[in-house]
């Protein structure tokens, strides 16, 4: 028979005490506790003492003047350089066509070749221009027969007309005389008008004959100039830039886009490099100007190159004036289609520069945090002009000498205490005013 303990579902010890699946719940609950308080300390704490430091803290900057770094105004360069992209190209470039219906004969020239002026390239050959031609010295043999006909008719006419003188002059006096009648005397007077049109016909004939061999001659030579085109000869001194005929290939004579090109000719003794300079300095190109020329293949190289001409106008989508220079290349080191830098010394009037990061746009336009005397902050509007990037050009406003803040937060306000601390030099912006 069960207990009471039993039947209560829990086991008693002797002398009324709990057995151990009481005691086992009883310590879990007590790590579970200790564990949830460690987590409570731990996560508490820390938040506590952080909270304890930013009030610390906060007390001290209240009293400590922010730190600040500052850099003095200085005057720009009277001279600075512009550094502009541009496009070298061949001082003269033209493509080569025939100008004559054929099949490449040979092939004298390949891309790479340096030709002088009137160098064979080419040669070709036209049967039809050669049946073209025959036919023409054919057409011109069979014109100057027909001059020699038309003037042997112009003989005869003539031998014609002067019978027909002498028989009206007779006729005439007998008229004259009574001999003869009136009408014979007309009849003989009609005559010698029809030999004299006879003889302005055949004169015509001949004249009209003589046109035609002209006519003829002309396109006999034309077609001989033809055939003289059959020989593709270089136009200037240069190089071979491109080739598109190969020997068997038929070309046509014209210069259309749906013609294909024999060879393309660049002179490159002397090249022509084409910058695009910003309106704003625009004022500083002029032709004659000398600049130096790099290209990224001949590091520390400089080709020397003058300005020769601008275009006068601006683009109006770029606001850029497109100007070109020259340049001597008797060393071919550099290439038609290279990308270069071309850079000018220029001269600007007086200003200042400061950092880029010295400047904050605001509704009043552009400003700056300036240290006056006793570390305070002024703010100063001011009016900029060319940006260099690093650096930015200020026209009014500031003197060479003030001190600006280049670290400007929104705890510098006017007439705050600052702590300036002196910029270091290797974090300094670059100077000189290049374009880059």
């Amino acid at each position: 028979m069960n207990s009471q303990g039993e039947i209560e579902g829990t086991t008693t010890a002797p002398y009324g005490r709990p057995r151990r699946p009481r005691l086992r719940i009883l310590v879990w609950a007590a790590v579970v506790a200790a564990s949830l308080a460690g987590l409570f300390a731990l996560g508490y704490w820390p938040r506590v003492t952080r909270a304890r430091k930013l009030a610390v803290t906060a007390r001290t900057n209240h009293n400590t003047p922010p730190a600040v770094t500052v850099v003095t105004v200085k005057e720009a360069p009277a001279e600075a350089a512009l550094e502009l992209p541009g496009n070298i190209q061949a001082l003269t470039e033209t493509a080569l066509f025939a100008r004559a219906d054929g099949y490449i004969k040979q092939r004298l020239a390949d891309i790479g070749d340096q030709v002088i002026t009137g160098q064979l390239l080419a040669t070709m050959e036209s049967p039809e221009l050669d049946a073209q031609v025959r036919e023409a010295q054919a057409t011109l043999q069979r014109a100057r027969s027909n001059l020699r006909q038309s003037e042997a008719s112009l003989s005869q006419a003539k031998a014609n007309l002067g019978l027909a003188e002498v028989t009206a002059r007779r006729w005439l006096a007998l008229v004259g005389k009574g001999v003869l009648s009136k009408q014979d005397g007309d009849e003989k007077q009609a005559a010698l008008d029809a030999r004299k049109a006879d003889v302005a016909a055949a004169e015509a004939a001949v004249q009209a004959a003589q046109e035609s061999i002209a006519a003829y001659e002309a396109t006999v030579q034309r077609l001989h100039e033809l055939q003289s085109f059959r020989q593709v000869r270089a136009p200037f001194d240069g190089v071979i830039t491109a080739r598109s005929v190969d020997v068997g290939s038929l070309v046509s004579a014209g210069s259309s886009s749906s013609i294909r090109e024999l060879f393309r000719l660049a002179e490159i003794h002397a090249l022509r490099v084409f910058v695009h300079v910003p309106q704003g300095e625009v004022a500083s190109i002029r032709p004659g100007m000398s600049c130096s020329i790099e290209v990224g293949e001949y590091r520390g190289r400089k080709f020397a190159g003058n300005v020769t001409r601008t275009a006068n106008a601006l683009d109006a989508a770029s606001r850029t004036l497109l100007t070109e220079i020259q340049v001597d290349n008797l060393s071919g080191s550099l290439l038609p289609g290279m990308y270069a830098t071309v850079r000018f010394h220029i001269r600007r009037p007086p200003s200042l520069l400061i950092p880029s990061t010295a400047f904050r746009n605001s509704d009043k336009g552009p400003m700056v945090a300036v240290l006056q005397e006793g570390d305070s902050v002024q703010l100063q509007s001011v009016l900029l002009g060319r940006d260099y990037g690093a650096q930015i050009e200020v026209l009014d406003g500031l003197e060479a000498g003030q001190e600006l803040i280049t670290n400007w937060t929104d705890e510098v306000r006017e007439g705050i205490r600052v702590q300036p601390v002196t910029a270091p030099k290797s974090a300094a912006p670059r100077g000189g005013g290049q374009v880059k």
